[in-house]
């Protein structure tokens, strides 16, 4: 069991990886099968989606972990040090830390790849799954959808690209090591995904980092015909606005009602 520090009263809690750094978790105790919430790059905890599905476990009994990423929010570690391998390894290690499984796994763009590959990679970890903005494969998109020519000689020569943030934050790195070691991982040129548990996926038509209909291809080679793909034509890809939330909840109350509840969570 990972050692963890209790910092009340926000149930903040820390886990420790094998390379001594920290992972920042909030807990929630309730019924099981709980939600685990899968953030976004660059993004916290603490933003809206993550908190908005926190609020409606804790309006409906059930348990609920919210966490950092490695490099993000109040976790330690470099943001340029992350892959989407490490970054699967630190969700692996806090659904493990979560107890017996499975759980209702809700992911929000790099998030929605990392719970589709928990379910793969994980067998038995996936109650259910809730994508929003479900960034699959986006590392080979920004490569070569995205990504300039000089960017991809930069990214070649320097090992590091600098990129602007199109939703108005700083700049930021994108390193070699990361489109690298996404190619490991890419879904969307598989014939078969073995996820056999109900689906919800989100995506928007005006998204500008991830293809709206990444979704539709998704679902045609999941094992699971209990899939439902929602396109909001007027959506962007943060997906946070009131009426993006409330569709938010409408998929995760539907994943109760598939999921029903098991037993009490224990801390």
């Amino acid at each position: 069991m990972p050692e963890t520090t209790r910092t009340d009263p926000d149930n903040l809690q820390f886990l420790t990886r094998a390379d001594g750094e920290r992972l920042a978790v909030s807990r929630l105790d309730g019924s099981k099968p709980g939600v685990i919430f899968l953030g976004g790059l660059r993004s916290d905890m603490n933003g809206a989606k993550a908190l908005r599905v926190e609020a409606v476990c804790r309006r409906e009994g059930r348990a609920c972990i919210r966490f950092d990423y490695s490099g993000h929010g109040r976790s330690g570690g470099r943001f340029e040090d992350g892959t989407i391998s490490s970054w699967l390894a630190d969700a692996t290690q806090v659904v493990e830390h979560a107890g017996e499984g499975p759980h209702i796994l809700v992911g929000s763009s790099l998030g929605g790849w990392l719970a589709l590959l928990l379910a793969i990679e994980k067998p038995g970890s996936a109650a259910a799954i809730v994508g929003i903005s479900a960034a699959a494969d986006f590392t080979a998109y920004v490569r070569d959808s995205l990504f300039s020519d000089a960017h991809r000689k930069e990214l070649a020569e320097d090992g590091r690209v600098l990129v602007p943030d199109c939703h108005g934050g700083p700049p930021f790195v994108i390193t070699r090591a990361l489109i690298e070691d996404g190619e490991h991982h890419l879904l969307l040129n598989r014939k078969s995904l073995p996820i056999g548990c109900p689906v919800r996926l989100i995506h928007a038509r005006k998204d500008r980092d991830v293809p709206w209909d990444t979704g539709l291809k998704l679902s045609e080679t999941m094992q699971s015909d209990d899939v439902h793909v929602t396109i909001i034509k007027d959506g962007e890809h943060q997906l946070a606005r009131a009426s993006d939330l409330e569709i938010l909840e409408a998929a995760l109350m539907s994943m109760f009602a598939t999921t029903p509840v098991l037993k009490q969570s224990v801390a």
